[in-house]
């Protein structure tokens, strides 16, 4: 015998709410967020939400998304044992990052043993991104299906170190150039990352942080189509970037929106090319006191960036706050992601999200949000001339203050830090941070400067 369950209906909702809060006003469960949206307690039908969908890009059952590990390191040998350790263990591609990046050689001898026309290989290397993309080039010897990701983002680093050894326009038009002379030899590469993550990491708001991305991404296709590469070539050769977080409900909405805002970005050049999105974990998110809450923050990370369909995932070792992370975080970071592919079954369900109205609606205003940044950076001369003008950075830190407050007067937390904190953390172990320097001479501009919410909080307990 079935049995129905009655459907309540929004007012039915309102009715129990009011009960609940007892003297509390039922507006008082709307928030805003740093974007000024109006985050509702109840969405339904009524709202009038347009459904949306974001059906994976890959039918790869179980292994919807790209399983990306981060490796560190100078020596090669060093960072060959690394590599060869995440593939084995799990993970389908690498970023590499430091001095190995310098010439082909000593990139070769760190690739040795990887086979590239399977597991891709991501460089990040900053204003010297173009440098690295021809070591990456020899080191791959031609190979005509190697699976390279040259990942150059040269206003990243310009935004984040806030100088550069020659113009702006100099190094964009260099990036384009490189990405122009491969492009024959390797036609699966990919060459730019349009990354958002710097403004993510400055404090800056979800609307920003796709913004930035989205001026990004036309800065650098426009500079590879002055470059002579078509249209299309730039768009397929671009990879869109994106920070996830703990509040996963955000990470999935940002990147769901991202994919909206690439679609129109793609017309208005005049061909539809699906977006490719990477969402590599936060580090502003994570505690350095007490290390291991940061597991469950990365999680929910994780969770965001494969539930909103991002076609890699990179989550970055637990103690990243504290220095470099060693094998023991690196394997946590990649079990982690396994544990959602195969265990959770993540990667079997074509769109998670879809059908949930709360999600569609945050999704849709996410998007306007950041189409309307991304317009007034487009009016102000470009993503360029708005860092240089100091445009920019105090729209980010406008929300940077806002979530600071927030976080001083208790009405935000980070677990482990402004509550449920341990009093005797356990320590752990990080090795040796490798550091870049970006020399200047050349263009300047205010930096957008990464930082911690747990940071002034672990200063005062010191």
């Amino acid at each position: 015998m079935s049995e129905t369950f009655p459907t309540p209906s929004p007012a039915d909702w309102r009715a129990l709410a009011e009960k609940a809060l007892k003297d509390r006003p039922l507006e008082s469960l709307v928030h805003l967020d740093a974007d000024g949206l109006a985050v509702r307690p109840l969405y339904a039908a009524a709202t009038g939400v347009e459904p949306l969908f974001a059906p994976r890009p890959s039918e790869a059952e179980g292994r919807a998304w790209d399983l990306r590990a981060t490796i560190e390191g100078d020596s090669p040998a060093v960072v060959n044992a690394e590599v060869l350790t995440e593939l084995e263990g799990g993970a389908a591609s690498v970023v590499l990052r430091g001095a190995i990046l310098k010439d082909s050689e000593p990139l070769a001898q760190a690739l040795e043993g990887v086979a590239l026309e399977l597991a891709a290989v991501a460089l990040d290397a900053g204003l010297e991104g173009p440098d690295a993309a021809n070591a990456l080039a020899v080191a791959a010897k031609g190979s005509p299906r190697a699976k390279l990701l040259f990942h150059m983002d040269p206003v990243s680093a310009f935004a984040a170190s806030g100088a550069a050894p020659r113009s702006m326009e100099e190094h964009l038009m260099l990036a384009a150039n490189t990405a122009a002379r491969h492009a024959g030899a390797y036609p699966d590469a990919r060459f730019f990352l349009a990354s958002g993550r710097v403004a993510h990491e400055a404090g800056g708001s979800i609307g920003q942080e796709l913004a930035f991305a989205a001026a990004n991404a036309v800065a650098l296709i426009k500079a590879a189509v002055g470059a002579g590469m078509s249209v299309e070539q730039a768009l397929r050769g671009t990879v869109l970037g994106v920070a996830v977080d703990q509040e996963y409900f955000d990470g999935l909405a940002k990147v769901r929106a991202l994919r909206l805002m690439w679609r129109s970005i793609s017309r208005a050049f005049g061909v539809g090319v699906p977006a490719v999105i990477e969402a590599r974990s936060s580090r502003r998110m994570l505690a350095a006191r007490d290390p291991w809450p940061n597991l469950l923050r990365l999680t929910a990370a994780g969770f965001a960036g494969a539930v909103g369909g991002a076609d890699a995932v990179v989550l970055e070792g637990f103690t990243r706050a504290e220095g470099t992370p060693d094998a023991f975080a690196r394997r946590q970071a990649r079990n982690t992601q396994l544990v959602l592919m195969e265990e959770a079954s993540l990667g079997r369900v074509d769109d998670p999200a879809a059908g949930s109205w709360y999600l569609d609606q945050r999704t849709r205003e996410l998007a306007e949000a950041g189409w309307e940044e991304f317009r007034i950076i487009e009016a102000e001369g470009g993503i360029l001339d708005a860092l240089r003008g100091g445009l920019i950075q105090p729209r980010i830190g406008r929300a940077r203050q806002a979530r600071e407050h927030a976080l001083a007067a208790g009405t935000v937390h980070l677990v482990g830090v402004t509550k449920f904190v341990d009093p005797e953390p356990r320590s752990t172990h990080t090795d040796v941070e490798v550091e870049t320097v970006t020399a200047g001479g050349g263009d300047v501009c205010e930096p957008l400067t990464p930082i911690r919410w747990a940071a002034d909080f672990e200063a005062g307990e010191a």
